[in-house]
């Protein structure tokens, strides 16, 4: 299906699958989480419609400070979203929707008259390279051939304009399965594997479970503030994920639990940055 594709092939001895939120997009580290893209620095990311979208919408207007103390009730009467303590205007999903719509037209066309399977990741890919913004994470992702699995594609503002395109301009259709079997399948050709998982919930169980496809991922560094106390998959340990054949027996995996939009870049900086730089100044 893709076993042969451009997206799944051998790049490095170790294939390298980042994780993360929406909200760390929303947040503050998109900056980082791009420059790892644009430095070829990851082979994959997965994340959740939000870390997709916020990215594009945030090409196309600002997002505002606020606080996390203001009315919900009154900033509804003045059309503005909040995200933690950052203000979103309504008109900025109107630019995002003048923007998609056209986008969403003409991958239906494609799939009408080419045949064109549309996965989450091909959708995105094709974002990524209609956007033409360099601040953007997935134009990066687009430009470097590193694909974006996203198994929740339709929870979020992307869901929505699909909701609406299919009154419009019925017939769409997104085929996760092929997909599953992208992403599983890079595990399963990768030599090694390595999992960098910023946040929890679907994007952590979806990496996990394709490291699974090879019994475990070689390294596994998952950063969130969540406990195991409740059962939840968040806030598993990762011996709980050796336990599944998730993570590899003889692997040393760690959990660093701290806020990720503080550690998350001095991590970065201090591994994948440092490197970049220091090849960087030796080959001046």
């Amino acid at each position: 299906m893709h076993e042969t594709d451009e997206f799944i092939r051998r790049r490095t001895n170790c294939t390298i699958f980042l994780g993360y939120t929406s909200n760390l997009v929303s947040s503050g580290l998109r900056e980082t989480l791009r420059f790892l893209a644009e430095h070829r620095m990851i082979d994959c990311i997965v994340t959740t419609a939000g870390g997709v979208e916020e990215d594009f919408i945030k090409c196309l207007a600002p997002t505002f400070m606020g606080s996390f103390e203001l009315s919900g009730s009154k900033l509804r009467e003045r059309g503005i979203n909040r995200i933690g303590n950052l203000l979103v205007p309504n008109d900025n999903y109107c630019k995002f929707e003048d923007w998609l719509m056209p986008l969403l037209d003409e991958m239906l066309e494609e799939q009408q008259s080419k045949a064109t399977v549309w996965s989450p990741s091909r959708i995105i890919h094709r974002l990524g390279e209609r956007i033409g913004d360099p601040s953007s994470i997935y134009y990066w992702a687009a430009k470097n051939q590193i694909p974006v699995f996203c198994p929740a594609l339709t929870d979020g503002s992307l869901g929505d304009m699909m909701y609406f395109h299919s009154f419009r301009h019925p017939g769409l259709v997104v085929d996760i399965l092929s997909d599953l079997r992208r992403l599983n399948t890079m595990a399963v050709k990768a030599v090694n594997t390595g999992m960098i998982i910023v946040g929890g919930g679907i994007i952590k169980h979806h990496i996990c479970n394709a490291n699974l496809m090879r019994n475990g991922a070689d390294y596994s560094v998952f950063i969130n503030t969540a406990s195991e106390f409740d059962g939840s998959d968040s806030g598993a340990r990762p011996d709980e994920a050796v336990s599944w054949g998730k993570i590899r027996k003889d692997a040393t995996p760690v959990k660093v639990y701290a806020e990720a939009t503080l550690v998350f870049p001095l991590i970065v900086g201090e591994t994948f940055a440092k490197r970049h730089f220091s090849q960087k100044e030796a080959t001046l």
